[in-house]
């Protein structure tokens, strides 16, 4: 870091305004994000906030019939402005910056609420993917956490093939279908408590199947999944 950076503080990436803190996001514009607070226990969708207060309606009916791989799950924003767009600018436009932020800020909401951790897996592109973008956003927002945690990112874990369609192309009741089988282990884990992430959680056809190939191995003896936003 150089001493300019040092003595200035940072800018606002959404308003342009002297950001409060390190997270490059102002008082105000921070306010903006909205919270994912009344969700479904298991795969995040937001629900109604009358289930704060009868929680056998935390679950949603989805879920009672078909309940996910994993253990937990995490998801503290919704997809919405001003969150989408700064997470746009990291996926499409190369703008770490904005990455590093909304890592931050992921850090932030989830330390609390995590349960220890031996290990982080990004969900991983479709290597053609990869190769047109450069970098893989999971991975990217994994770095703060993984320094707020004090554990590993174990980035090739798995190994992603099948249909190279982006899940955000396609219908949700065809979402499913393209991530079936589209993982496979790539490398053995260290810790038995793992902590798959990914940048948004739409219908969670893909962390599913995700932490569905990951229970397949004898490491992984509990999976918790997080993300940065639910849509």
């Amino acid at each position: 870091m150089s001493l300019l950076s040092e003595l200035l503080p940072p800018h606002c990436l959404l308003c342009g305004d002297f950001a409060a803190e390190r997270l490059a996001l102002c008082h105000g514009c921070r306010g903006d994000l909205r919270t994912n607070r009344h969700a479904c226990s298991r795969c995040a969708e937001p629900l109604p906030a009358t289930g704060a207060a009868h929680p056998e309606l935390s679950v949603c009916g989805r879920c009672l019939w078909h309940p996910p791989a994993f253990s937990a799950i995490h998801v503290p924003y919704r997809y919405v402005a001003p969150l989408d767009w700064l997470l746009h600018r990291c996926k499409f436009s190369g703008d770490l910056a904005a990455g590093r932020a909304l890592g931050e800020l992921l850090a932030g909401a989830l330390l609390p609420v995590l349960p220890p951790i031996d290990v982080i897996v990004p969900v991983p592109l479709h290597p053609s993917r990869l190769r047109q973008r450069g970098y893989n956003q999971a991975a990217e927002l994994a770095r703060p956490l993984a320094r707020a945690l004090r554990a590993p990112i174990c980035h090739s874990a798995l190994r992603r093939g099948g249909s190279a369609t982006p899940q955000m192309q396609l219908p949700a009741r065809d979402r499913r279908g393209n991530v079936q089988r589209a993982f496979r282990v790539n490398r053995r884990l260290a810790g038995e408590h793992v902590l798959l992430l990914d940048d948004v959680v739409t219908t969670a056809s893909t962390v599913s199947e995700a932490a569905r190939t990951l229970a397949a191995t004898p490491e992984a003896r509990s999976i918790t999944v997080a993300a940065l936003a639910r849509a």
